[in-house]
């Protein structure tokens, strides 16, 4: 069994947060040695470290010769590289695997002292797969928040009046911002946070990461990808619906039929053992067979902006974009993977239109985590204010 060792903070690094479910802020050390599991941390970390109760051997840094260096004149940078190479020295740790983003200010203080340092991310995406009962739980809760901030949405474009050419609710003018604000309000409610959401419309959606901005018109397309994550867990959701009010052209409600058609299509798919990559090219391939231009199909070297232009999911937990993928290049599924599946179709100019469920791949299947209806129409015949 080889040695891990891990060096950063459980807000930035979920490599960490996966084995110390707990948010810390400040820089901690965890390693795996000859089977057992060790962290090094402050002494206002380590009794909350403690607490968890999970069989860590918890340690402070005071036992490294933490007051000698601070008393060294050191400035800060130079305090944390001789910190971190006393640890590893103290704990004995000769060599062990790192993931990908490991820091290299300390990496090279580590490997001038003779430490071997092996990279191997997929050791450490591997292990973060299996969702424990920690995160999917966290997981769980911040697809509810993502489904009520959704609601919240739906409800805002459902009451909205013609006012001007653009619609009105409440008083104000309906704008992407104005939507975001209140869907951020529902998700403090459910004990969840978003940095960032996606709240576009009109020719903005067919830009798939494009968040949105300015006021909605009348008649419009509104996407919108809602990403929160739990405040307990530091677990993401992730979900898309598209919506139109008032009178959009029918293409986009046959985008929207393709898009709901294609992800049943995918999710009958979903089990272990499957291939992400697999997933991807049949559902390219249906939209193929419809003229619509994918990633299979495009000329290489040459960029794809419409149609089915990006992979059809990826997985979610500490990151809102993590492995399993299911594109071009991908993962086989195993039991305790959550997924996405989000089909979309695109044309530059014009509009877009995506869906997207959240799925956790079981021993036999997968169970379906989002509960969230797919209509795109919310109004009916909106009426104008004088």
């Amino acid at each position: 069994m080889s040695n891990v060792l891990i060096v950063g903070d459980t807000r930035r690094t979920p490599e960490l947060r996966h084995e110390v479910p707990l948010g810390i802020p400040d820089t901690f050390f965890y390693a795996e040695i000859d089977g057992r599991r060790v962290v090094v941390t402050s002494a206002m970390e380590a009794l909350r470290v403690e607490g968890l109760g999970t069989g860590l051997d918890v340690h402070t840094v005071d036992e490294f010769g933490a007051d000698e260096l601070r008393r060294s004149g050191l400035d800060p940078h130079g305090y944390e590289t001789e910190l971190a190479a006393r640890i590893v020295r103290g704990l004995a740790l000769a060599s062990a695997t790192v993931p990908r983003d490991f820091p290299l200010g300390i990496a090279d203080a580590l490997r001038a002292g003779g430490v071997v340092l092996v990279v191997d991310q997929k050791l450490f995406d591997d292990r973060r797969r299996r969702k424990s009962g920690h995160e999917l739980a966290g997981i769980r809760r911040a697809q509810r928040a993502a489904e009520e901030g959704m609601a919240v949405a739906r409800d805002l474009l459902r009451r909205a009046e013609r006012s001007n050419g653009g619609l009105t609710v409440d008083g104000s003018q309906l704008t992407c911002e104005l939507v975001k604000e209140q869907v951020q309000e529902a998700f403090l409610r459910n004990g969840a946070l978003a940095e960032e959401m996606i709240v576009s419309h009109g020719s903005q959606t067919a830009t798939g990461h494009d968040m949105g901005s300015g006021p909605i018109a009348a008649d419009d397309v509104v996407l919108l990808d809602l990403f929160p994550v739990d405040l307990e867990s530091s677990c993401v959701a992730d979900i898309t619906r598209t919506y139109v009010v008032g009178d959009v052209p029918d293409e986009l409600h046959e985008w929207h039929r393709l898009c709901r058609e294609a992800l049943d299509l995918a999710a009958a798919q979903v089990r272990p053992g499957v291939d992400g990559g697999a997933i991807h090219r049949l559902v390219s391939e249906f939209f193929a067979a419809r003229d619509f231009p994918t990633l299979l199909t495009k000329e290489e070297g040459e960029p794809l902006l419409d149609g089915f232009y990006h992979g059809l999911g990826h997985g979610v937990g500490l990151e809102v974009h993590e492995s399993p993928s299911l594109g071009m290049i991908g993962e086989e599924l195993v039991a305790g993977d959550v997924i996405t599946i989000e089909p979309g179709l695109y044309r530059q100019g014009f509009g877009g239109v995506r869906v997207e469920d959240l799925l956790y791949v079981t021993d036999d299947g997968y169970e379906l985590l989002t509960d969230c209806p797919y209509e795109m129409e919310v109004t009916h015949g909106t009426k104008d204010v004088p």
